[in-house]
């Protein structure tokens, strides 16, 4: 890309995402970052059968990926497309899924560690996971106890209907979960209060997000 960059297809926290045709994004970080390590983990996956966006290309803060088509969970679940209980059934069978899949590196398994309704894509295809930037090995239930605590947080802090469907799933993913989500509960919080982003009725909810979840258990 050169000149002017078009209007992001889409925006995170940290990196935004523009089409380069019908096929083809480029998802370009705000910072710099090598984008290798993700890269591998994708291609890793992918070459074990998960459903992830094809990569073609990565290269420093840049990602070249296969572009896919259909709205994320969040949104269809927020627009009456799927219930709390179909989108938190896809969850743990996502997570499920991944973590029986060998790690590329030591005795752990391959952790997403931000997979929620809104990395999720719905496509022809299937449901399809996205942003795997915080990937990598380990307990999987890290992996899970993250997306349990996550999801506890925007039913703490969040406007509704969001908050409401985090509720009204939170019960279900816990419960249904392949592995314990309370277990590692203070190591999955430690680590997701680094994040810069974070705010401060976010960091003050996390007491009570490792709490919810624990009373679920």
């Amino acid at each position: 890309m050169s000149g002017t960059p078009p209007a992001p297809l889409a925006s995170g926290r940290d990196a935004d995402v523009f089409a380069l045709d019908d096929h083809r994004v480029l998802r370009r970080y705000r910072y710099d970052r090598d984008t290798a390590a993700e890269a591998t983990v994708m291609r890793h996956v992918a070459a074990h059968g998960f459903p992830v966006p094809a990569v073609h290309r990565a290269e420093g803060r840049d990602m070249e990926m296969e572009r896919l088509h259909g709205p994320t969970m969040l949104s269809a679940s927020l627009s009456g497309e799927l219930s709390p209980t179909e989108v938190f059934t896809t969850l743990v069978d996502l997570h499920r899924r991944l973590h029986e899949l060998p790690a590329r590196l030591g005795p752990g398994r391959i952790l997403h560690m931000d997979l929620h309704p809104d990395n999720v894509m719905l496509t022809d295809r299937g449901p399809v996971v996205i942003d795997w930037c915080n990937a990598r090995e380990g307990d999987p239930d890290l992996d899970l106890a993250l997306t349990a605590l996550l999801v506890a947080m925007v039913s703490l802090t969040a406007p509704d209907p969001l908050a409401g469907l985090a509720g009204a799933g939170l019960p279900h993913y816990v419960l249904s979960a392949w592995g314990d989500p309370a277990r590692l509960l203070e190591e999955a919080a430690a680590e997701r209060r680094e994040d810069p982003n974070l705010t401060e009725e976010e960091i003050a909810a996390f007491p009570r997000a490792v709490d919810l979840v624990r009373s679920l258990r």
